[in-house]
C-alpha cells in the first residue's frame, strides 16, 4: 500500500509561463502516458451547510478563462454551486506520480455555449440527459429506463435532441492552481500559480 514516488521533480525552471500551459504540457503527458480518462477530475462543492461534497466528473474543455464541465443544474453540484460559487478540482495522474489541484470560482456558460456542448454529444447522452432527474431519488431503475424509453420515441436516432432547461455548462476561473510531484521520501514538490487581486499572477513554492 507504499509507493516510492521516484519519476522525477518539478523545478521552478521546469514550469511553463502560465498555469494553463503547464497545464496542458502536464495533460499532454497523461494522454502519452495512457492514463485513463485523462479528463476525468474529482470536483469538490459546498453548499450553504458548507458540507463538503465530491465526484468524478470530465473536463470538456479548457482555456485561458478557466476549465468547464456540464451537468444538471438541479443535481446536487448544481445546487451546491448556485448556494455557494466556489469549487475545486483535482486530476489524479497516480501512475505518473503526478497530481494537479485547481481552485477558483464557478459561474455558468452561456446558453449558446450549452447548446452547441449538448448538439456534440451522442444521441443517447442526449437521450438520457432528457431523462434522467439527476441527483433526485427515483423509485427503480425500471422507471428510468421507461422515460429514457419515452424520450427516444419523441426523438428517434437521427433527430435532434432539445437541450434540457435545467442541463447546462460550468466554468471554473481559477484563483490558483498546485502542480504536484511526486518525490521520494514524500519530499514532493509542490509549486503553485497564484492570481492576486489585481490579476497577476504570481508562483509559490509550498512544504509538502
Amino acid at each position: 500500500m507504499r509507493r516510492s514516488y521516484e519519476l522525477g521533480g518539478l523545478d521552478e525552471g521546469d514550469l511553463a509561463p502560465d498555469w494553463l500551459a503547464q497545464l496542458r504540457r502536464w495533460f499532454d503527458d497523461a494522454v502519452a502516458g495512457g492514463i485513463g480518462e485523462p479528463n476525468a477530475m474529482v470536483l469538490a462543492t459546498a453548499g450553504a451547510d458548507g458540507r463538503p461534497d465530491a465526484r468524478i466528473v470530465l473536463l470538456k474543455g479548457l482555456a485561458q478563462d478557466g476549465l468547464r464541465f456540464f451537468t444538471g443544474y438541479g443535481s446536487a453540484k448544481g445546487r451546491q454551486l448556485q448556494a455557494n460559487p466556489y469549487a475545486s478540482v483535482v486530476f489524479p495522474w497516480h501512475d505518473l506520480q503526478r497530481q494537479v489541484r485547481v481552485n477558483g470560482t464557478v459561474r455558468k456558460l452561456p446558453a449558446a455555449d450549452s447548446d452547441a456542448y449538448f448538439a456534440s454529444r451522442p444521441w443517447g447522452s442526449q437521450v438520457s440527459a432528457a431523462a434522467s432527474p439527476q441527483s433526485q431519488v427515483i423509485a427503480s431503475r425500471a422507471v428510468l429506463e421507461a422515460t429514457r424509453d419515452a424520450v427516444a420515441e419523441r426523438h428517434p436516432d437521427g433527430t435532434p435532441v432539445p437541450r434540457p432547461a435545467d442541463w447546462g455548462g460550468y466554468l471554473l476561473a481559477p484563483d490558483q492552481v498546485e502542480f504536484w510531484q511526486g518525490r521520494r521520501d514524500r519530499l514532493h514538490d509542490r509549486l503553485v500559480f497564484r492570481r492576486a487581486d489585481d490579476g497577476a499572477w504570481t508562483v509559490v513554492r509550498l512544504a509538502p
